[in-house]
């Protein structure tokens, strides 16, 4: 690749970002070459962990393109999905991130992916030279615990069948690029009751 061409896409990948940040708040046109000049990409194949069980979680990642899914191993082995992310979304182990502690969780890639990463020490740098920042950060770590105690209502209020036909509903992109059995842990439940429901719900009127 040329420099030109890797100026090209950088340029588009931070505009994504850059356009989402002025959803929720104001830059300024310094504001915006300054963060494009302090960003760090990074290019993920599918497979690839952003963050493993027990590791410290280094990075905040907004992600460019590609799905990551987040989920965690109990001591039977076995997986459960709490979150999958797709482009325009931000994932990390926040616990891990923020109190730089070993994370609970592991963070995969399910397809290359490509990110925009922030370490503890670029946020902090970026809040103090744009305020607006902060702000931005704040109003989507308030979105993501709105979804998050939304899905633990579902999860009490639910059952499997309703669970799965909202998802269904609301992330239509996401179901049609993982797994069924991603699917099904991500709802709590088998992948066999998924394939069972998804038959009934094709035969109904």
């Amino acid at each position: 690749y040329n420099l030109a061409y890797l100026c090209c896409i950088s340029f588009m990948d931070s505009s994504l970002l850059i356009n989402q940040i002025k959803r929720h708040v104001s830059l300024t046109t310094e504001d915006e070459e300054l963060l494009t000049s302090k960003l760090s990409y990074r290019n993920c194949l599918k497979g690839q962990y952003l963050v493993q069980q027990g590791e410290i979680c280094h990075y905040e990642f907004f992600i460019v393109s590609g799905t990551t899914r987040t989920f965690y191993l109990d001591e039977n082995g076995q997986e459960h999905i709490v979150m999958f992310a797709i482009e325009e979304w931000w994932t990390s182990d926040m616990a891990s991130f923020t109190k730089q502690i070993p994370a609970d969780y592991h963070i995969q890639c399910l397809e290359n992916t490509k990110i925009i990463q922030f370490s503890p020490a670029l946020k902090e740098e970026l809040f103090i030279a744009i305020p607006q920042l902060e702000r931005f950060f704040r109003k989507i770590l308030e979105r993501a615990l709105v979804s998050s105690q939304n899905r633990i209502v579902r999860n009490f209020s639910m059952n499997a069948r309703e669970r799965y036909l909202y998802f269904s509903k609301h992330y239509p992109t996401i179901e049609q690029r993982i797994p069924q059995y991603m699917i099904a842990s991500y709802l709590g439940i088998t992948k066999e009751f998924l394939s069972k429901t998804k038959s009934q719900i094709l035969l109904e009127p």
